[in-house]
């Protein structure tokens, strides 16, 4: 039996199949305009990878913001449930989520007390601002004349730790602009910003209770700078990072589909 989970999100669109011994196919794409033209290109995507037809799924669900445009779904659901269900599968002693999205972060905490498996308890979102997300991040991209995935990599390369006093997407540019003109190497001004961006995150997770394991997901923590951020901000506590962080969502609405399929 293979079921299908759909994560649309504003930025990008995932697909996870998923089977008798877990992922058989997965896709990650720019989100459009025509949300449901790029879920159905996800979709067939996913399943060329897995080498299945449609007509293999036996149910989906779709979640994310764009969820309720997914007509082929046969159930929508919020990404926070689905966040939680992907995490504890790929890391069963999960108890904090730590997404952060392309324009939006979220803190999850959740435990599995339950005889069904993880249970939300609590979370907290900043969707109101860019602060700390993807859309940020490529907005320095640009302002530094770097690649985005280029990023991680160049703040490695940081000799001179550079704070950053503002996470306002706007002012943040212009302090990021200021810091070229004083000669700063643009790998100690990256460094700085992954800093910046672990702390503003931090103080959303800091109004849960952070307990062990925590789990980052969301397609940021491609980032291998902003995880290292993170990882000194956390320590010592035990950090997880899925091979692939961007399709955790879509393990999740995956797993529910096949929860539902079969209750």
């Amino acid at each position: 039996m293979y079921t299908a989970g759909i994560d649309i999100g504003s930025v990008s669109t995932e697909v996870v199949i998923l089977g008798e011994g877990g992922v058989k196919g997965y896709s990650v794409l720019d989100s459009q305009v025509d949300i449901e033209k790029t879920a159905e290109e996800a979709l067939d995507m996913a399943l060329d990878m897995a080498r299945l037809g449609r007509k293999d799924v036996a149910y989906s669900v779709a979640t994310g913001y764009g969820r309720n445009n997914v007509h082929y779904a046969n159930k929508q659901v919020t990404e926070i449930t689905c966040h939680a269900m992907g995490a504890h599968y790929l890391f069963p002693n999960t108890r904090t989520i730590i997404d952060i999205g392309g324009q939006d972060s979220k803190a999850v905490a959740l435990t599995t007390d339950g005889p069904s498996g993880p249970r939300v308890v609590d979370f907290c979102m900043n969707d109101k601002c860019a602060a700390g997300t993807g859309r940020f991040l490529e907005v320095m991209a640009r302002v530094l004349d770097v690649d985005i995935k280029e990023m991680g990599p160049l703040s490695q390369k940081s000799t001179k730790e550079i704070n950053i006093s503002s996470m306002c997407t706007v002012f943040a540019e212009s302090e990021v602009i200021s810091l070229i003109h004083q000669k700063h190497n643009k790998e100690d001004i990256i460094s700085g910003l992954h800093t910046a961006i672990a702390r503003k995150v931090l103080s959303l997770v800091q109004r849960l209770d952070i307990r062990e394991e925590v789990t980052l997901t969301g397609g940021v923590m491609k980032n291998v700078g902003v995880v290292e951020k993170l990882q000194q901000e956390l320590s010592p506590r035990k950090i997880n990072l899925p091979e692939e962080p961007q399709i955790v969502g879509a393990i999740g609405a995956a797993l529910l589909a096949r929860k539902y399929v079969c209750s």
